[in-house]
């Protein structure tokens, strides 16, 4: 006999109505009795569904944070509001005593700086619901210093940021001073202190050896610089101080009239394989000490001068770029610092300026002969192992940002300038300021 499954089935199994009521209370959690068991193992498990799925896209946010290097605008917005932003000026160290590295500094500009302006505990930096934010400071780097090395393309990138300060409402300030790389103390805190007044946002630029503005107890500025294969830049900087570039040979030897014809048409060869002390230590040790610093052990060359400049370069400088790979350079100034440099790639290649390019390129220039080659190299063989070192870094940053652009291969390899253990000489004494007047003007790369 088939069963009656409607309501009168209840009192076939001996259940009252009072029975459910009570089993419908039991079911329901807001009942207020016990025994909801069932109930509650069915919430909790949607609540550890909701929860796992939360920390899924928690986890997915943090990771796009990290890769894109900046939160939302919203979530900045209800931090300040909550008067819960904390003080990230651009400083030295971050969090306890771990030194602020190059790292630090490419994450934090991969975005937007979070806001530095700090409400005091327990208040809101929303003023009446209606008011505006209070004050906060610029969020991108406002103190940009680029320490030019003579004939490494920095007449070319001054010609660049003229344009880009133009475009973009930045102050920048091109030193006319030329031949004073090397500063006294009173002299570096002068210098730190007029480059700090200048009003932000600002990109200073002039030939000058690394200035460390924390060791004044002054915010350190953002750097960037360029180099170049240093035979390249070597070989530009002799031909371009006896005769000028495509301005005009006879406009340069006017510039230079103390200069006797004897040194000014002296064989490059001849320079190199009698050790004159312009194709010698110290003065062909050019590169390392815009780095390294003012010290005056950075000015000898060796191990010490050569690893300080290297933890200069990865604790203090945003980017140092090759000028093998100049397209590249700007590509990641403008991935690195857009307030100055976006659309610099542009202006770049576009006509107008290639036009002006060419008039930066060293006249009458060749190559000197394998044998003087190979001594220069052994000569300048701390230069090479920074450059190389650079090369390395910039590399890697360009991988870490994405760019699939081909490397250039250096100038002047290893393998090519290895056949002959030449012994260099003693390096010779030179006490005179080598840098001149002339070295503000750079060319392009040497084509090989």
């Amino acid at each position: 006999m088939m069963k009656n499954h409607s309501g009168s089935s209840l009192l076939n199994n001996g259940q009252t109505p009072n029975h459910i009521r009570e089993r419908n209370g039991r079911k329901c959690p807001s009942g207020g009795g016990g025994g909801g068991g069932g109930g509650l193992l069915r919430v909790s498990l949607r609540g550890y569904g909701f929860c796992m799925g939360a920390l899924f896209v928690f986890c997915l946010g943090s990771l796009f944070y990290q890769l894109n290097g900046g939160p939302p605008q919203i979530l900045l917005d209800i931090r300040q509001y909550l008067g819960m932003s904390g003080k990230y000026l651009w400083s030295v160290t971050m969090g306890g005593s771990r030194p602020y590295s190059r790292k630090d500094r490419l994450e934090r500009h991969l975005g937007s700086c979070p806001h530095t302006h700090k409400a005091n505990k327990g208040d809101s930096t929303f003023q009446d619901d209606h008011q505006s934010f209070a004050p906060r400071v610029l969020t991108f780097p406002s103190q940009v210093v680029y320490n030019r090395v003579g004939k490494c393309g920095s007449r070319t990138v001054v010609m660049l940021l003229k344009l880009l300060a133009e475009r973009h409402h930045f102050n920048l300030v091109s030193s006319e001073i030329h031949n004073k790389t090397r500063l006294s103390k009173h002299e570096q805190i002068a210098l730190m202190k007029n480059i700090t007044s200048i009003p932000e946002p600002f990109l200073y630029t002039r030939h000058v050896h690394f200035l460390n503005f924390t060791s004044f107890k002054i915010e350190q500025p953002v750097y960037f610089n360029i180099i170049r294969d240093p035979i390249n830049r070597f070989l530009s900087n002799y031909f371009f101080r006896r005769f000028g570039d495509f301005r005009g040979e006879q406009f340069h030897l006017l510039r230079t009239p103390n200069m006797k014809d004897e040194e000014r048409y002296l064989d490059i060869n001849v320079c190199i394989l009698e050790n004159y002390p312009e194709c010698s230590n110290p003065r062909i040790f050019y590169i390392i000490p815009y780095f390294c610093g003012q010290h005056p052990k950075c000015r000898e060359p060796g191990v010490w001068a050569l690893e300080r400049a290297k933890q200069n370069v990865i604790e203090n400088y945003l980017l140092v770029g090759i000028l093998e790979e100049l397209e590249d350079v700007l590509l990641l100034l403008e991935r690195l610092l857009p307030q100055y440099f976006s659309g610099a790639l542009d202006i770049y290649k576009g006509p107008d300026y290639m036009k002006m390019g060419k008039l930066t390129s060293t006249v009458r220039k060749y190559t000197p002969t394998l044998e003087a080659l190979q001594v220069l190299y052994h000569r300048m063989s701390y230069e090479y192992e920074f450059y190389n070192f650079i090369r390395d870094q910039f590399h890697l940053t360009k991988r870490k940002i994405g760019l699939k652009s081909q490397a250039r291969p250096p100038a002047f390899t290893p393998e090519f300038l290895h056949e002959l253990a030449i012994r260099t000489p003693e390096p010779l004494e030179e006490d005179e300021e080598v840098d001149t007047a002339l070295e503000d003007a750079n060319s392009w790369p040497i084509q090989m």
